[in-house]
């Protein structure tokens, strides 16, 4: 008489599916007060730029007897931008040509000066390395607002005052820039390349305009991008540099049309006061685009240096 006995077979459990996990980690991440400081964050910087759209649409009247930051009954935008672009026989569009070209100029110059210099911090060993590159931190440190009067002085001396590389020239000059590039050229250019190109007859300078520069393109972006907004908004040193109108940047321009709107018409009653807000927010437009264009390269370039691999 044989018995039998029961077979016990294990039922494998279900598995979690990925998604559910993946959903669940995320809602783990999720913090609820540093979302609220974030969007506190994302509201203190946008907020003065839609300030400047709402009063842009706005008269003179508006400006003064209506919410600051919601639209008039009568909204005037393009009206504000006609009248901004033809004042004074078009004289903003000159400042923004000008603002355009000292930008511009600028940034490619100093990008490429700060590229060059970094390049050879970084790949190059010469007596003094150390001590010259400390410098360049030392010079970080230094506001720019203190070397405006010493360099003022100094063009004065031979004749550079009141023209456009009066502004151009001390722009030229990136210390930060310098820094990031020397930092970026010390992972972004392997020493293996740099070997291989010596060895089949390259020259320095051409090893570093057709191989290393072009490793570089990220770093280069991101000095561009800052030495364009750092131009663009720079405002004391084409002051007491300019005398002439015809030279002025948007930033001084500007100031002169506020000037007027505070001295030539009882301060509320004046009629400049919407070419100044107006004219503000055309010239921001610009550097809003660039960025959107050139984030991804910036981006890229800040975070050159951080990890070693």
């Amino acid at each position: 008489m044989t018995t039998t006995e029961p077979v016990m077979t294990a039922v494998p459990a279900k598995p979690v599916p990925p998604a559910r996990g993946r959903r669940r980690s995320a809602r783990r991440r999720r913090s609820t007060p540093l979302t609220i400081v974030m969007l506190t964050v994302l509201a203190y910087f946008l907020l003065p730029l839609f300030w400047l759209l709402v009063a842009s649409t706005k008269n003179t009247q508006d400006l003064f007897n209506s919410f600051g930051l919601w639209f008039s009954d009568a909204p005037r935008l393009p009206a504000n931008i006609k009248q901004t672009l033809t004042h004074d026989d078009g004289v903003f569009l000159h400042w923004l040509l000008n603002t355009v070209l000292y930008s511009v100029g600028s940034a490619l110059g100093a990008a490429l000066l700060a590229s060059a210099a970094g390049y050879g911090f970084a790949k190059f060993r010469f007596r003094g390395n150390g001590a010259a590159f400390n410098l360049v931190l030392g010079a970080i440190m230094i506001p720019t607002t203190a070397l405006a009067i010493p360099t003022y002085l100094l063009f004065a001396e031979v004749g550079l005052v009141n023209t456009p590389w009066a502004i151009v020239l001390p722009s030229l000059v990136s210390p930060f820039g310098l820094y990031l590039m020397r930092i970026y050229a010390a992972d972004a250019v392997p020493d293996s390349i740099l070997e291989a190109a010596r060895i089949d007859g390259a020259g320095e300078l051409r090893i570093f305009v057709r191989i290393a520069l072009r490793m570089l393109a990220p770093g280069l972006v991101t000095v561009i991008l800052f030495t364009l907004v750092a131009t663009w908004n720079n405002y004391f040193l084409p002051l007491i540099m300019l005398n002439d109108p015809q030279l002025f940047p948007v930033t001084v321009g500007l100031a002169s049309w506020a000037d007027q709107a505070q001295n030539g018409g009882a301060g509320a009653s004046s009629d400049m006061l919407p070419l100044v807000v107006t004219g503000s927010l055309i010239s921001v437009i610009p550097l809003v685009v660039a960025f959107l264009m050139l984030q991804r390269y910036w981006q890229s370039g800040l975070s050159a240096g951080g990890v070693k691999q």
